[in-house]
């Protein structure tokens, strides 16, 4: 299950807050602001989906993620490969090296992320 834009951006909120009453998140947007109703709605989405918690600390909640961060971007991006690639990370790794914009040094850091996962691989 994936979360949509707008609960990606919550989550991303409680994701770096950790632990966060609704008060907290509300303070992590920028204008033009959600309503409130507005946010507790997509909680309560987030919360049926399974990617949100709560613990009851007098009469407020205090949410916390119940999925990793790297762990949720992980399958959104092999889900990706697998929609748009043909399943293949290799295809994938191809197109992204082609067509984003990076630049000679950004090259080579990748070329070193690379060599690392290889000589992983070996032992």
């Amino acid at each position: 299950m994936s979360l949509s834009k707008s609960e990606e951006q919550v989550m991303e909120i409680i994701w770096n807050l950790e632990n966060a009453f609704m008060k907290e998140i509300m303070e992590q947007f920028e204008p033009p602001l959600p309503s409130n109703s507005t946010v507790l709605t997509l909680l309560k989405r987030m919360q049926e989906k399974g990617f949100v918690g709560y613990k009851m600390l007098g009469n407020s909640r205090q949410y916390y993620p119940l999925i990793d961060k790297e762990a949720y971007f992980g399958k959104q991006v092999n889900s990706m490969i697998k929609d748009f690639f043909g399943n293949s990370p290799l295809q994938f790794a191809s197109f992204f090296t082609k067509s984003s914009d990076l630049n000679e040094e950004q090259l080579q850091e990748l070329k070193r992320m690379i060599d690392s996962e290889i000589e992983k691989k070996k032992s």
